[in-house]
C-alpha cells in the first residue's frame, strides 16, 4: 500500500512502500522531524523535587519544636510559661505551613503574623496531610 508517506513504524509492506531503497536509510519528511522534535508543555512544567536535605532539616526542626512545647506543657514552675508556649506554637506553625508548601499541600497563603498562630483544626489537618505524604518528626 503506497500511500507516499513515510510511516513511523512499518507494517507489513514491501520496502519501496516503507520508504527504504537498496543502500540508503528511510525517506524522513521536514513535517515528520518537527513532529518528532516538539517539545511537550506539560514535561517543561514539571516542578523540580524539593532538595532532600532542606527537607530533612524541616523535619528536625519540627521535631525540635514539638519537644519544646511538650516540655512547656509539662513544666508548671516554668516563668512566663504562656509567652514561651505561644513563642513555640508560632515558630511550630510557621514551619508546619512551610513543610506544606514543600510538599506542594495547600497552606494558607497569608503569613503568620508575630505572635500569631493557626486554629488547632489547621493545625492537625496540615500535620495529618504532612504524615500521609510520609513525614515524620
Amino acid at each position: 500500500m503506497a500511500t507516499g508517506r513515510a510511516r513511523p513504524y512499518p507494517g507489513r509492506d514491501s520496502l519501496r512502500d516503507q520508504g527504504l531503497d537498496a543502500g540508503t536509510g528511510p525517506r524522513v519528511r521536514d513535517d515528520d522531524v518537527a513532529a518528532y522534535d516538539m517539545t511537550w508543555p506539560f514535561l517543561a512544567r514539571r516542578k523540580p523535587a524539593p532538595d532532600p536535605l532542606a527537607t530533612l532539616r524541616l523535619q528536625i526542626r519540627l521535631g525540635e519544636l514539638a519537644t519544646e512545647l511538650r516540655r512547656i506543657e509539662e513544666d508548671t514552675d516554668l516563668y512566663a510559661r504562656a509567652h514561651h508556649w505561644l513563642a513555640v506554637q508560632s515558630a511550630y506553625d510557621a514551619l508546619l505551613r512551610e513543610a506544606c508548601r514543600l510538599a506542594d499541600l495547600p497552606a494558607e497563603a497569608t503569613p503568620l503574623r508575630a505572635g500569631g498562630h493557626a486554629g488547632a483544626g489547621e493545625r492537625l489537618r496540615e500535620e495529618l496531610e504532612l504524615s500521609a505524604r510520609g513525614w515524620s518528626w
